[in-house]
């Protein structure tokens, strides 16, 4: 039997887009269908609960930023159980609150447990098993959050109706963490050198045709262009797509009905499926990931302009959240990848959770920014093209960071040798 069918990074494959499901479905997004549960069940203001939707992503990038210390201390497995522990209280919490203090605690605490379950999670379990072939394996596994999003809003919304909040969430919040215990103790649990395997299944005579890393080692990550770049294209870029798809259905409901939509948007998460994985099994091994990059988000300014013709052409809803949608699960999967092959191995560890918790600290913002910018555009009754054109403006603004830092980590100076130590 070929090496291939018994790499164990196919199940940890398989596990970690089961985790993506869970983390995004229940810390992702959940979060907007809980604001509207809290405000349903207490009466409190949209803007007060909108205050701990923020707080839960904000409670989140201190995790984040801190995630490889947590492996190194606690392990791998264990930090991934109990974010999931901390997520389901924290999601109890949401439905539990009977004072808004109560309610921000609950959100902390979700916060800090979802980051174990995300972006950098994802990319910190699928890194040791997958290198050569990582495109292809961080787009499967992190289409699994793309699945949560399909999954887990109308579930929310069917249990909650049909139980109430608080045993929603006790059943939800229940299987998560039985689902994620047994895989954490049978699957994250266990290493490559564990079982005597290779990165993406290769045999020895594989590995060693494999070109070694060449980077150099980074001293001040906050002093080279790479980074900066890096972390501050992402940032924009998901910035613009978090405050542009908080607030498209509702812009697009006007023009087609709420049925129709919530269709759009369902062909949106569609294209952001096909796009990931037309990106991780199409791109070539030598590829510039930046230009990748820049590419997929030019697609995206090409979607948000032809959405500015669906109050005049029908097709153009459809067209455009097509070329919009494309581009909305690489800007979580093309950052790890251009950090891959930009930084040593040792610094692409702590590069992902930083440029993580920097984008993530930056979107928590962009749904109440973008509501502040709608709330003005309202009385000119531009509220579609002024959205549009916003979210295109960082989207260049975007590409402009990834093309900043082309070539940026070619010339980046080797870190001097550690002096001889005198007898």
């Amino acid at each position: 039997m070929p090496a291939t069918y018994s790499f164990f990074g196919w199940k940890v494959l398989a596990a970690t887009f089961t985790l993506a499901v869970f983390g995004w479905g229940v810390g992702f997004y959940g979060p907007p269908v809980y604001l509207h549960a809290v405000v349903q069940r207490t009466g409190w203001s949209v803007a007060l609960v909108s205050g701990a939707v923020t707080l839960h992503f904000l409670a989140g990038t201190v995790v984040v930023a801190n995630l490889p210390r947590l492996y190194r201390r606690a392990g791998v497995a264990q930090t991934t159980f109990g974010g999931a522990v901390l997520l389901a209280l924290g999601v109890a919490g949401w439905a539990l609150a009977q004072a808004p203090w109560q309610l921000y605690v609950a959100a902390i605490i979700s916060g800090m447990g979802w980051v174990a379950l995300g972006a950098a999670a994802v990319n910190a379990l699928i890194a040791p098993w997958f290198v050569r072939r990582r495109p292809a394996a961080l787009g499967m596994a992190y289409n699994g959050a793309s699945v949560g999003g399909i999954v887990f809003s109308p579930l929310w919304v069917f249990l909650i109706a049909q139980a109430g909040f608080a045993q929603a969430a006790l059943w939800v919040g229940a299987v998560m963490v039985a689902v994620i215990a047994v895989l954490s103790r049978k699957v994250f649990a266990v290493t490559p050198q564990q079982l005597g395997q290779l990165a993406d299944g290769d045999d020895a005579a594989g590995a060693a045709a494999a070109p070694p890393a060449t980077q150099p080692r980074v001293g001040n990550l906050w002093r080279d262009r790479a980074f900066l770049t890096l972390s501050a294209g992402m940032a924009l870029g998901l910035f613009a797509q978090i405050g542009l798809i908080a607030h498209l259905l509702s812009l697009l409901a006007p023009l087609l009905g709420a049925q129709w939509a919530g269709m759009a948007m369902g062909v949106a998460t569609a294209a952001a499926i096909a796009g990931r994985m037309l990106v991780g099994w199409l791109m070539p091994s030598g590829a510039d990931r930046r230009k990748v990059a820049c590419l997929a988000y030019a697609i995206q300014i090409c979607g948000s302009f032809t959405l500015m013709l669906a109050p005049d052409h029908g097709w153009a809803v459809w067209a455009g959240v097509v070329l919009f949608g494309s581009g909305i699960g690489n800007a979580t999967s093309l950052p790890p990848l251009i950090a891959q092959t930009e930084f040593a191995r040792e610094d692409a560890v702590r590069v992902v959770p930083l440029i993580v918790a920097l984008s993530q600290g930056a979107y928590a913002f962009a749904p109440a920014l973008f509501g502040v910018l709608r709330a003005v555009l309202d009385a000119t009754g531009q509220s579609l093209v002024g959205f549009l054109a916003m979210a295109a403006l960082l989207q260049a603004a975007a590409i402009a960071c990834f093309a900043a830092g082309l070539g940026a980590s070619a010339f980046r100076p080797a870190r001097p040798a550690a002096p001889p130590v005198q007898p």
